[in-house]
Formats: structure tokens, C-alpha cells, sequence
């Protein structure tokens, strides 16, 4: 039972770590194209973040830097919708690995 075990562990690390070597060889792929009203909005959202970064933090409150680490969290959540895409947490990916497992 342990061989088997042992063995099907080592089958997944190769298997992951062979797509990682073929993942690295492909060139990136072409981001989605933006409409323009989603470029305008996503061009609004690096200002804000900008404008935020240039800040003198150091005479702000706990309460205005705690106000102003939600805003910024709030914009990133905004700019990964205009732009689109899915991701997936570590988290995500080995509960996934550990379904597959329990169904084979």
C-alpha cells in the first residue's frame, strides 16, 4: 500500500512539474481587449492607486490609513473585474488535487 501511495505521489509531482517546464516555454498570451468605457474606468482606478502611493501617510490616522487600505482593497477587487480572468488560490488547488486523489 505504501508503494502504491509513494508511487502515485511521485506521478503527480512529475505531472505538475512537467506542465510547469512546458508553461515556462510558451509565450505569454494576448490580454483580452478592453472596450473603451472598461479602459477609462481601469485608467481611473491606477490613478486613484497612484495618487494613494504618492500620499504622505505619516500624519494620517488609524482610522484614515484603515479607511484608506479598504479603498484600495475595494479598487483591486474593481480592477480584477474590468479586466477579467480567473484565479485560483493555493487553497482552491489543493482541495481540487485532493478530490481527484479521493476519486481515483
Amino acid at each position: 500500500m505504501k508503494k502504491f501511495i509513494y508511487t502515485l505521489a511521485l506521478i503527480f509531482s512529475l505531472g505538475i512539474s512537467f506542465n510547469s517546464a512546458q508553461a515556462a516555454d510558451k509565450p505569454a498570451k494576448n490580454p483580452t481587449e478592453l472596450t473603451a468605457e472598461q479602459a477609462v474606468k481601469l485608467e481611473k482606478i491606477k490613478t486613484r492607486v497612484e495618487e494613494i502611493r504618492d500620499m504622505d501617510k505619516s500624519n494620517l490616522t488609524k482610522a484614515e490609513r484603515k479607511a484608506l487600505r479598504n479603498e484600495l482593497r475595494e479598487l483591486k477587487g474593481q480592477a480584477r473585474a474590468v479586466s477579467g480572468g480567473v484565479y485560483l488560490s493555493v487553497g482552491a488547488i489543493i482541495i481540487i488535487i485532493l478530490l481527484l486523489i479521493l476519486i481515483l
